[in-house]
């Protein structure tokens, strides 16, 4: 690990968290094409989802593949499909827009045109511009898909600021999931669960102005979706990414609960108390980071396992196979061999 890695280059999420979206694409194809797009996407068919990690890699692969071949820019997580080229409309739309509420606007009418079973609604009052995804009837909440469209908006304002826009707070109609850390990874928010609409929010003071964007610059932005804007860029919306960040910087045997604290200006009890109302801790940060360090570097190859356990941090190869175990489910070499396969 070196001072200059940034800390969510290697970021993961959980199988579980894409497990909606693997549900919405079965029907889409037939059971040898769903194992094709698998295999052509790095991603194996796993037994146990609690253990398997996606890389950012993976996803934008998954999504590159499957939105061209199902012929639905959203693959099946509405129930109408989104034509192919209405991502260009919806961009060439909000590239007119001239403010960012004015953006916001733009894409809740796009969306109001195409979706059958949700209508946007923006809210503004003097403490944020809210966008609400308002259901038009009882049927069930597609997980991965309220993630992704609000994610698509966050992603579309900070393209026109040509920086992230801090997002105040995020919340989803749903149940508080177990994968509930990924989220982390998305979203540079807080996140709540069962609230009665899914909804992103902004700060007034945070929707300042646009910049010109030309159309290479919207030729590009979709040529590489989703990878400019679906993981997070923001290091410092939660403590646990304050604390990654940290430990990005920092060699592992330096890289102690006490050290975190002083970085970030706080006694380690303080820090404790804070990562646990963030729902995780010191440790869990510290095995994250060195897991999808790891992985990256597994599916990389041109490293042994035995350099890879040094450059996480694990004084032998032995130790580090038993946390990868552990972390994922399988050893260090079949990682790598269901990688390559």
């Amino acid at each position: 690990m070196t001072a200059s890695a940034p800390p969510l280059l290697y970021s993961t999420v959980s199988r579980l968290f894409i497990a909606d979206w693997l549900e919405a694409l079965r029907p889409l194809y037939s059971q040898a094409g769903y194992q094709s797009l698998l295999n052509r996407a790095d991603l194996t068919v796993e037994q146990d989802l609690s253990q398997g990690r996606v890389t950012l890699d993976q996803l934008v692969c998954l999504y590159q593949l499957a939105a061209v071949e199902t012929g639905d820019e959203m693959m099946g997580l509405w129930s109408r499909p989104v034509r192919p080229r209405a991502l260009q409309h919806l961009l060439t739309s909000v590239r007119e827009a001239t403010s960012l509420p004015s953006a916001l606007y733009r894409f809740s009418t796009f969306w109001n045109l195409i979706l059958d079973d949700y209508q946007f609604v923006l809210h503004e009052d003097k403490t944020a511009w809210k966008l609400s995804l308002e259901p038009l009837g009882k049927g069930g909440v597609q997980r991965f898909g309220h993630m992704l469209i609000l994610k698509l908006a966050h992603g579309l304002l900070s393209w026109l600021a040509r920086q992230e826009v801090p997002v105040k707070e995020v919340g989803f109609a749903f149940e508080r999931p177990v994968f509930v850390q990924d989220y982390a990874v998305i979203y540079p928010a807080p996140v709540i669960f069962q609230t009665r609409a899914t909804y992103i929010s902004f700060a007034p003071e945070d929707m300042g102005p646009v910049g010109m964007r030309s159309t290479a610059d919207l030729d590009q932005f979709l040529e590489n979706a989703p990878r400019d804007w679906i993981f997070t860029r923001s290091r410092e919306h939660t403590q646990a990414l304050r604390v990654r960040s940290y430990l990005s910087r920092t060699g592992w045997e330096q890289a102690n609960l006490t050290g975190a604290a002083q970085f970030l200006n706080m006694t380690p009890r303080t820090l404790i108390r804070k990562l646990e109302a963030d729902g995780t801790s010191f440790q869990r940060i510290k095995d994250d980071l060195r897991r999808d360090i790891a992985i990256r570097y597994l599916s990389a190859g041109g490293r042994s396992v035995e350099t890879v356990a040094h450059e996480v941090g694990f004084s032998s190869a032995a130790n580090f196979h038993r946390a990868f175990q552990r972390w994922t489910g399988s050893t260090p070499r079949s990682y790598r061999r269901q990688s390559k396969s």
